[in-house]
């Protein structure tokens, strides 16, 4: 497997754009992307377990009941979360894609980000398909990503190569997130497209099972949004025998999906809103993996945890404190930390007790902005990854003038 450039539109087969039609007040910030597949694909999408959903994610959970897509179709600026007509607006949006593209309005997948309970009016919409549909392109990536954005400072793309059956292949993806970030079953708004063949039921089985340890091991901020979506799209085109049943050819399929799934995992928490630093909980030892993943993501949403990383302090006690009352099955006497960065490593504590350690490396070791904590929780054979961001004065006041 290699890393290359292409994002959504690296796959053979799919085109991307991404253009500002006045969802935004903003001129200059793109509010609505497209992302299309020359022949239909399977599909697969995970939600937020939020009660309060979006619009579109009940839309889309009709469309893909078939397991097939062609286009996904996105704004920012606005939800479509909590409005009267949200259904018909959401509908609304896949019949313009229709009309402009002839794909079937059952075959496009709708998303839409920002704020809750704003009206959202079609009108800018259609007045913007004519230019986002001439807009589609190989290298479109890029402004589809742009388009897709809220509260982030950085797009979040990737793409990368790999072979099934004596075919090359490629994977790619696009994701926004910032904050408003703890999910559960998917995340913020992610799209991912292949040119593998894979069928629809493999593709469900996949993504699935992939996020619980790449999405689900992700917070910000411990809140779950309305609107939280990861969409897969298999189109094919990459002329592999396709993948109907778990073998040799799923596993390296699953690999280049974790692969991508994780990296965009990293980068949404290291651009958390107001994040200085991107913080990694890797723990091992533990007798299960639901331990080991309920205590790692127990503290990397800790809000002292998160407090003590922005101001560099080695407040190791705050770490075992999250893990104490997670939940998690493990022997708080046998937990071993250290923090670790480009820095450098210090271990602070051993069997569940502080142990001496040099201030001075500690800070040196948290001012890196990627911070390491690293828990061994005894001799057992399970371990897990979560990835969050520390907490900072900037994210309160991003936060407390979101709306106005």
């Amino acid at each position: 497997m290699k890393m290359i450039h292409g994002g959504v539109c690296a796959a053979k087969g799919f085109k991307a754009a991404g253009i500002h039609c006045g969802i935004r007040k903003n001129p200059g910030k793109k509010d609505l992307a497209l992302i299309v597949s020359s022949v239909p694909a399977s599909a697969a999408a995970v939600y937020t377990t939020n009660l309060v959903k979006g619009a579109p994610i009940l839309v889309d959970k009709k469309h893909l009941e078939n397991g097939i897509a062609q286009a996904i179709i996105c704004n920012s600026g606005n939800a479509n979360t909590c409005n009267a007509n949200g259904i018909e607006i959401a509908e609304g949006m896949a019949a313009l894609v229709e009309k402009h593209t002839g794909i079937p309005a059952c075959d496009v997948l709708v998303s839409s980000t920002g704020v809750i309970g704003e009206p959202l009016s079609l009108d800018p919409v259609a007045a913007g398909m004519e230019e986002l549909v001439a807009s589609l392109s190989e290298v479109g990536s890029k402004d589809a990503c742009h388009a897709i954005m809220t509260t982030d400072t950085k797009p979040k793309e990737l793409a990368l190569e790999f072979e099934l059956g004596g075919k090359t292949c490629h994977i790619g993806g696009i994701a926004k997130g910032s904050g408003m970030i703890h999910p559960n079953m998917a995340t913020m708004l992610v799209f991912i497209t292949t040119d593998a063949a894979v069928s629809p039921a493999m593709i469900k089985k996949a993504l699935s099972t992939d996020i619980q340890s790449t999405f689900n091991m992700l917070s910000v901020d411990g809140d779950t949004s309305t609107n939280d979506t990861v969409m897969l799209l298999a189109n094919g085109l990459a002329g592999n025998p396709e993948i109907t049943e778990e073998g040799p050819d799923f596993d390296v399929f699953m690999k280049a999906l974790n692969t991508i799934n994780m990296d965009l995992s990293r980068r949404i928490a290291a651009d958390g809103e107001g994040a200085t630093k991107l913080l990694e909980c890797k723990l091992s030892g533990a007798d299960s993996l639901e331990a080991a993943r309920t205590a790692a993501k127990s503290v990397i949403c800790s809000s002292l945890v998160k407090s003590a990383m922005f101001g560099e302090d080695a407040n190791w006690g705050r770490v075992l404190c999250a893990i104490g009352y997670s939940g998690a099955d493990v022997d708080v006497n046998k937990i071993d930390l250290s923090f670790k960065s480009a820095g450098g490593e210090v271990a602070v504590c051993k069997n569940g007790a502080g142990i001496p350690f040099s201030e001075e490396l500690a800070a040196k070791v948290l001012h890196e902005s990627e911070i390491e904590i690293i828990v061994s929780a005894g001799d057992g054979p399970f371990s897990a990854t979560a990835w969050g961001c520390d907490l900072t004065y900037e994210y309160v006041k991003i936060n407390g003038e979101y709306r106005t």
